[in-house]
């Protein structure tokens, strides 16, 4: 039979898991990761008919997660004009609505006829996708996401072509045939880092 002194000793050494233990049971589970939405061209943040909704359709479905749409202007028209042409060299924009059959926003097109007017004359698709030098900041951060999740709408008739929603694009020098990413000069040279977080497991291609 074990002494006074030894259980004692066993309460003692007990003591501190049992209080643990029931320090654990108290612990509320983990918060779910805040989610930042930055809406497309001519959207809102707080639009209650497309990203407002967005955000309230999360935020059910996630109790306690802090959802931050971006806000880009001070009113609906300000966030439409200043999400279709932030990078303007003017303080003005001139946009004819319902043109956009013919028109594009020149920043947002890659030509794959005019390979070198694209490369040197885009002021933000062709510094984002590296291609007049590499920022390594930008490949840095790329990276740094644990997954990198890319959505095609297979029925978009805004992005041309619908296959760049996954970083796909023509082949060089026509408008017709698409190539996929893993065939792009993006991924083989992994000017973004690409390519290492596609053999890592980390890109995620969706279509919907």
């Amino acid at each position: 039979m074990a002494s006074p002194g030894c259980l004692w000793l066993l309460a003692v050494a007990l003591l501190p898991w049992t209080c643990a233990s029931r320090a654990l049971q108290h612990l509320d589970p983990p918060a779910p990761l805040p989610l930042v939405i930055w809406h497309g061209m001519g959207d809102s943040c707080c639009n209650p008919l497309s990203m407002g909704a967005i955000k309230k359709m999360v935020e059910k479905k996630i109790p306690g997660i802090y959802v931050l749409s971006l806000e880009i202007g001070k009113t609906l028209m300000e966030e439409g004009s200043g999400s279709e042409m932030p990078f303007t060299s003017h303080d003005q924009s001139d946009l004819g609505w319902g043109t956009t059959s013919s028109l594009v926003q020149a920043e947002y097109w890659h030509d794959p006829i005019k390979e070198d007017v694209y490369r040197n004359h885009s002021i933000f698709l062709a510094d984002i996708n590296q291609e007049r030098g590499i920022n390594e900041s930008y490949k840095k951060n790329l990276m740094a996401l644990k997954k990198f999740v890319m959505v095609k709408f297979l029925n978009d008739s805004i992005v041309d072509p619908v296959d760049s929603e996954w970083f796909g694009f023509y082949r060089s020098g026509q408008a017709k045939e698409t190539i996929p990413l893993q065939e792009t000069s993006l991924y083989t040279q992994d000017r973004l880092g690409l390519k290492e977080m596609d053999n890592a497991g980390q890109l995620v291609f969706l279509a919907t």
